[in-house]
């Protein structure tokens, strides 16, 4: 007897992963369900987006006991993504409670889309310098793929996004599939000529973003306004409400149930097959099970491990794919470490706009092992970029007043230049998540247990991130250049990869070369939860070359009968 199915796939998350899992599962055919455990938002029904400063309470202020009592994490975000105008997206940490036996930043968004409203949207390409970094220098285990391995995916996935940039031929920075890139500013300029006359093999370029420079599959262009986070009308930059979940929408096969928890993966007893999942209804507590032929995890690094940690039974008495004790560990993300200061001249020269991207810097650490003079292990990449101080810095300088206050106010200051290292994190076992034996969240499920710290090879890489940081600003002519630790804190720069590696041995990771749940062949996991190590670029668009691979992979084997 056939068994009878609600969905062709559940796909468990509608951030940058689901919600391209969801695009790319409808537009081949499948009859999908889209779970999201957060409230529902529609594309162009943003909030605060047109909401002017003086329009905002308190002028756009922050009120301190407000976000002291419901966003003591999500506050911390170093880059300024969090603010008065999109507080709103982000979780409630009075709500959304976990366990820190080390001190662990969880971001998490709260709305339909996930992260991929209030992404940095820098998009990056891994080379195979990342791919074998586990392989050469011990650390974590080998990854089971190489860059050739999901080299078309990017370019599948970036020819629909649509990435601005420039192209460097170099060949541990890959070259994408670009649109025109945006301008470096004048001070960017400068700072980039200086530094590569210094340092040839240094290139200051323009940050690869998923801002459109040109209209590009019927969104955008980009305003220039820097206010993606508060969500964009025009669809001038990628996410899910704006892209990928409309034409999953457009198919007629899409289905999205919001404030719905997964609960666990539900395995058939005769198969050891994915034959769906339990949920838990946010507001009324109503459990329900959703069926489907294929279930994609992909609910954010940290909540699908512990789905999959929810998910335990006979055959995966320790978590599905668990079967060497590695789910929820070798967890890592990215430390960061930055300098600045003041750039003199240039007080003719300005900006067009508010550009939402800055300058970047591809690795140039340790390229071939250990770089002389080194005494650390994998690299970091650059990322920054400049500004003019204008009235809002100057306001409390000086004692003039009437005509020469107000005449100053109106002057904008000098050109301040910043440089930022994002280092790799190494695979470490003993960083891990679990299940707290004791904590419960409001639902009755367990809450998630952080052990994760910061090693010694990552203190080390971000003082010479700083070190080189502020050596290249002096020599570019940079003034009074201060440095300044940044993602001390693990968590915080959102970057948070592995908890369910990929690898070729069951005893060793949790998924196959194809994202499979070893053991569970119609289970996906194509979230930051995949990642055998955290590389130094962004992470998103990778995930979502994995994704796009995935779903070719589980389609082909759907149309086979073997699932």
């Amino acid at each position: 007897m056939t068994t009878q199915y609600d969905f062709d796939a559940i796909v468990v998350g509608s951030g940058m992963t689901g919600g391209f899992a969801a695009k790319e599962l409808t537009e081949r055919g499948l009859k999908v369900l889209v779970l999201e455990r957060s409230r529902p938002l529609e594309h162009k029904q943003y909030e605060t987006e047109w909401t002017t400063p003086w329009d905002a309470k308190f002028r756009g202020v922050l009120d301190r006991d407000e976000i002291g009592r419901d966003y003591p994490i999500q506050s911390r975000q170093p880059f300024g993504q969090f603010n008065w105008f999109n507080k709103h997206h982000w979780v409630k940490d009075s709500e959304q409670p976990y366990v820190q036996a080390q001190p662990y930043s969880w971001i998490r968004s709260g709305v339909l889309g996930g992260r991929s409203l209030l992404w940095g949207r820098q998009c990056y390409r891994w080379s195979d310098i990342d791919f074998s970094a586990n392989k050469a220098d011990g650390h974590g285990s080998d990854w089971p793929i190489r860059y050739k391995d999901i080299e078309r995916w990017y370019g599948h996935v970036e020819d629909y996004m649509g990435i601005s940039g420039e192209n460097l031929g170099l060949a541990h920075f890959p070259d994408m599939h670009l649109l025109p890139p945006m301008e470096l500013t004048a001070a960017e300029k400068v700072v980039g000529t200086r530094v590569r006359q210094r340092w040839p093999e240094r290139y200051v370029t323009i940050g690869r973003t998923a801002n459109l420079t040109r209209e590009h599959n019927g969104r955008g262009p980009c305003q220039y306004r820097n206010i993606c986070q508060r969500g964009c009308s025009f669809g001038g930059y990628f996410s899910s409400l704006s892209a990928s979940l409309p034409d999953a929408q457009k198919t007629g096969l899409l289905t999205v149930r919001t404030d719905t928890l997964v609960e666990r993966v539900l395995l058939d007893e005769k198969t050891g097959r994915a034959s769906g999942v339990q949920t838990i209804d946010a507001k009324t507590g109503e459990r329900r099970v959703h069926t489907a032929r294929l279930v994609f995890l992909n609910a954010g690094t940290e909540a699908s491990v512990k789905i999959l940690l929810q998910s335990a039974e006979k055959r995966h008495p320790n978590g599905l794919g668990n079967r060497g004790d590695v789910l929820g560990r070798y967890i890592c993300d990215h430390d960061s470490g930055a300098a600045f200061g003041v750039l003199p001249g240039l007080e003719d020269r300005y900006f067009y706009g508010r550009r939402a991207n800055g300058l970047y810097m591809p690795r140039f650490r340790n390229l071939k092992g250990r770089d002389a003079g080194v005494d650390f292990d994998r690299g970091y990449v650059v990322q920054g970029g400049s500004t003019r101080m204008g009235w809002t810095d100057q306001a409390s300088e000086g004692d003039d007043f009437g005509a020469g206050y107000k005449k100053r106010l109106a002057s904008l200051g000098p050109w301040i230049v910043f440089m930022g290292g994002f280092c790799e994190s190494l695979p470490r076992k003993d960083n891990r998540i679990t299940l707290d034996p004791a904590a419960k969240d409001k639902w009755g499920l367990p809450q998630l247990r952080f052990d994760v710290r910061r090693g010694d090879n990552e203190e080390k890489m971000v003082a010479d991130a700083m070190r080189e940081c502020k050596t290249m600003l002096e020599a570019a002519g940079v003034q009074g250049v201060r440095t300044l630790r940044v993602g001390s804190t693990p968590g915080i720069t959102v970057h948070v990869q592995g908890g369910a590696r990929m690898g070729n041995d069951p005893e060793q990771s949790v998924l196959d070369a194809r994202n499979r749940v070893h053991g569970v062949p119609n289970l996906y996991v194509t979230d930051g939860a995949a990642m055998a190590s955290a590389g130094t670029v962004n992470p998103s668009l990778t995930f979502m070359a994995l994704t796009a691979r995935a779903v070719d992979h589980a389609v082909a084997q759907l149309k086979a009968g073997a699932v």
